[in-house]
């Protein structure tokens, strides 16, 4: 029986042994159907191959494999666009909080780096107490030795401080230059409320800085000058910041060499209407309730003038006029005031020459004035006569709560003559 031809298979038209059209080959299969023994064999071979190889399938052209590549190429172009466009975001966002990172860190409340800044640029060496303490409320670099050089970085670091309310710089030898610059820095401070520069010589060119510093500060409650030299010339600059300040309570300037002049310009500043005629007509400062004179020179004139502002300003409640060598003349002026003030609670005239008789003066015009809240009355280190006794039991029963003291004691007069 003659064989029948074999069925050509369409995977051999693009095997990947397959020859160019014309070629003669050994595994080819005549048009006419007949076949010689190489060509059966051809088709045994090649049913083997693909038994023996599933995945043998047609490669693909040339330029299939080019749109492939393309497409790939494309693919990955893609991938990588986007793979840049999300490490653009990433890093954008780093960006970011870097800038936020490195914003808080420019932030400096406190005015630490600003202070080592500035202690490097000047040559100063930091004050390590300084530095531990510039987030407290309370800052005292009293007896520091700053200097005026010492300072400046000192002032210039607190100008931003939120965290120091109350500043005592006393006993600095901070002289003209460095009250200037810590009068410079309370113009900026909206925090500081309380400070202490007594005891810093600050002269002339001191009280003009800080007089021009109470014209624009409006947080600055209680300012202690005590003991700085200052003399007639100074109240007068005072006196004119004074009379515009309106947020000033506590005023010390005691220990100082004020005069009789001084009193007649800066008394009338502070009680609110010029009761002298330096100060007549100025608008006077009303807020202050703690005013601290004490150890100056005032003499009788000076207390003249207060007399007249206390008989006007109706919210001073403390006042210190101790060791101002009032005599019984410049007492019956403040006697005459006091009949009528309604407002001051402690009045001291410790160490005045106003002898007995000025005391005497000076409780009956309480005992006069049904008004008065007078808590305390300092006669201390006053020669007093023993028949001041029983006018103070007779002032103590109107005011009850009225202590007096005398020759340095805290104990109020009793009618006991050892007591006196």
């Amino acid at each position: 029986m003659p064989k029948l031809p074999l069925s050509p298979v369409p995977e051999q038209e693009n095997d990947v042994g397959a020859q160019p059209p014309g070629s003669s080959s050994s595994f080819d299969v005549s048009e006419s159907g007949s076949s010689s023994p190489d060509s059966a064999v051809g088709g045994k071979v090649r049913k083997a191959r693909q038994q023996a190889s599933p995945r043998y399938v047609a490669e693909p052209s040339e330029s299939e494999m080019c749109h492939a590549e393309k497409t790939e190429s494309d693919s990955e172009e893609g991938d990588h666009e986007e793979q840049t466009q999300e490490d653009t975001d990433n890093e954008e966002e780093w960006d970011t909080d870097l800038e936020i990172e490195e914003s808080k860190k420019a932030y400096d409340p406190t005015g630490k780096a600003k202070y080592l800044e500035i202690c490097h640029t000047y040559g100063v060496p930091p004050v390590s107490y300084f530095i531990r303490h510039m987030k407290d409320s309370e800052l005292s670099l009293m007896h520091h030795g700053l200097g005026p050089k010492g300072v400046k970085p000192v002032a210039l670091s607190l100008a931003n401080n939120t965290s120091v309310l109350k500043l005592n710089l006393s006993d600095n030898w901070l002289n003209g230059d460095g009250t200037a610059s810590v009068a410079e820095m309370l113009k900026e401070n909206c925090y500081i409320s309380d400070v202490d520069l007594s005891e810093n010589r600050l002269g002339m060119k001191g009280t003009k800085a800080l007089s021009a510093m109470l014209l624009e500060n409006t947080t600055l409650v209680s300012l202690k000058l005590s003991g700085n030299e200052l003399n007639d010339p100074a109240a007068k600059y005072l006196a004119g910041a004074l009379v515009t300040n309106n947020k000033l309570v506590y005023l010390d300037l005691s220990h100082n060499a004020f005069g009789e002049s001084a009193g007649k310009m800066v008394l009338p500043a502070v009680s609110g209407k010029g009761a002298v005629a330096v100060a007549k007509g100025l608008a006077g400062n009303i807020f202050l309730r703690v005013v601290d004179l004490s150890y100056n020179g005032f003499g009788n004139r000076g207390a003249a003038a207060l007399g007249e502002a206390l008989k006007i300003n109706n919210v001073l409640e403390e006042l210190n006029v101790s060791n101002n060598h009032i005599s019984l003349e410049g007492a019956l002026c403040l006697a005459l005031a006091l009949k009528d003030n309604k407002t001051l609670r402690s009045l001291s005239m410790a160490r005045n020459p106003i002898q007995s008789g000025g005391c005497i003066r000076i409780l009956k015009a309480v005992q006069a004035n049904p008004g008065a809240v007078l808590e305390v009355l300092d006669f201390s280190e006053i020669v007093l006569k023993e028949d001041i006794a029983g006018l103070c039991d007779a002032v103590h029963e109107i005011f009850p709560g009225l202590q007096i003291k005398h020759d340095g004691t805290r104990l109020p007069f009793r009618a006991d003559k050892s007591k006196v």
